[in-house]
């Protein structure tokens, strides 16, 4: 198996890149730091240099993954931003560095990706049920949320441009113990990472277009 992870430095992305090693699979994984970059390499992944925030950097993607046929490529690059609890407007900057990296990376990378596919390819993006609008009921970290539906609504179409060639699906991993998720999270980063990719190994062309809850279960948009 030939996989791709994009935003790898650490966390889930990380545990899912050390996984897919463990089990004996091809890792190609992407960083943005040397540090990251580094301890992709200890794994015995390909690691590529990566910021998905920044135009110079993607366009040197596709001819870095140029011949490539990747069976699983999953998206895990992501920035909550401000925590905020109410209606705190955004600064400028905050929302430029959040929409960027959450909305307009995968609206880039993606695109970058395509002539890199195996054919029935699985494509994932990392998403969250805080981006889900109609079964939501909270609004803390109302800029994170407004990215994730965003990040949602470019995965569905991708899934419709991308029908019959792969697998394209948005999934919530939990609310992990990450740098992110906080020390509250519900699971660990291995126990996600584990849940994630059994999930992708069971996706079917059945599936294309959906959101999908780390355990299996759909997700309402």
């Amino acid at each position: 198996m030939n996989v791709l992870v994009v935003g790898a430095s650490r966390g889930i992305g990380f545990e899912l890149a050390r996984q897919y090693r463990a089990a004996g699979a091809r890792v190609t994984a992407t960083a943005r730091a040397t540090q990251g970059l580094d301890a992709l390499r200890a794994l015995g992944a390909s690691a590529l240099a990566l910021d998905v925030a920044s135009a110079e950097s993607v366009s040197r993607l596709a001819w870095q993954v140029d011949g490539e046929a990747f069976d699983v490529v999953l998206f895990c690059a992501g920035v909550y931003g401000p925590r905020t609890v109410g209606l705190e407007p955004p600064s400028d900057a905050d929302f430029a560095a959040v929409m960027t990296t959450n909305v307009l990376g995968p609206m880039r990378v993606i695109p970058s990706l395509v002539d890199a596919l195996a054919p029935g390819a699985k494509l994932v993006l990392l998403s969250s049920r805080m981006g889900a609008i109609g079964p939501r009921s909270g609004y803390q970290g109302w800029l994170y949320r407004a990215s994730k539906a965003a990040a949602n609504s470019v995965l569905k179409d991708v899934s419709q441009v991308l029908a019959g060639r792969c697998v394209c699906v948005s999934m919530h991993p939990g609310w992990v113990r990450t740098e992110m998720g906080g020390t509250g999270g519900e699971l660990a980063p291995e126990q996600s990472a584990t849940d994630l990719r059994r999930v992708v190994a069971a996706l079917t062309p059945a599936d294309n277009g959906r959101f999908i809850n780390h355990d299996g279960a759909t997700i309402s948009w």
